[in-house]
C-alpha cells in the first residue's frame, strides 16, 4: 500500500469513529426517556456495527458503518405512580442505556479516532519527507 492509501484507511477509521461518537451522544441524551402512553416503550438504545470495505482504487481495505441497529435488550422499570406513562401497578419503562457501557463506548471511539489522526499525521509527515528528498 502506499502512502496516500494509508491516509485513505486512517480517514475511514476517523469517519466510522466520529459516527459511532454520534450514537454514543444520541444514547446519553435520550438515557431518561419514557414512553408518553401507560405501556409505550420508550428510547431503545442504538447500536452501530462496522464492516471492511475494499477500496477498488487503491486496493486498501478501509471500514464503513454497515449498519445502526436497536438494542432489543429488556427496559428497565421505574415505580412512579404519577407518572402518565405508568401502568396499572405503578411501573414506567425507562431507556434500556446504561451510561458506563456508553461512557465506555465513548472512551474507547475517542481512543482509535486519536490513533486514527497520529497515523495519519505520521503518514502526511512521512511523505513530506520524501518529496523534500525529491527535491
Amino acid at each position: 500500500m502506499n502512502l496516500s492509501g494509508a491516509i485513505g484507511v486512517s480517514a475511514s477509521g476517523m469517519d466510522a469513529q466520529a459516527q459511532r461518537l454520534r450514537v454514543v451522544a444520541e444514547n446519553l441524551a435520550n438515557q431518561d426517556t419514557t414512553g408518553s402512553t401507560p405501556g409505550a416503550d420508550p428510547y431503545r438504545r442504538k447500536t452501530i456495527t462496522f464492516s471492511e470495505a475494499i477500496d477498488a482504487e487503491t486496493g486498501a481495505s478501509n471500514v464503513q458503518v454497515s449498519e445502526i441497529g436497536r438494542d432489543q435488550s429488556d427496559f428497565q422499570t421505574r415505580f412512579d405512580p404519577s407518572h402518565p406513562a405508568a401502568d396499572a401497578r405503578g411501573y414506567v419503562k425507562v431507556a434500556n442505556v446504561d451510561t458506563m457501557v456508553e461512557m465506555m463506548d465513548m472512551h474507547e471511539a475517542q481512543r482509535s479516532y486519536e490513533a486514527n489522526l497520529n497515523t495519519m499525521q505520521v503518514t502526511r509527515s512521512m511523505l513530506s519527507r520524501t518529496l523534500d528528498l525529491l527535491k
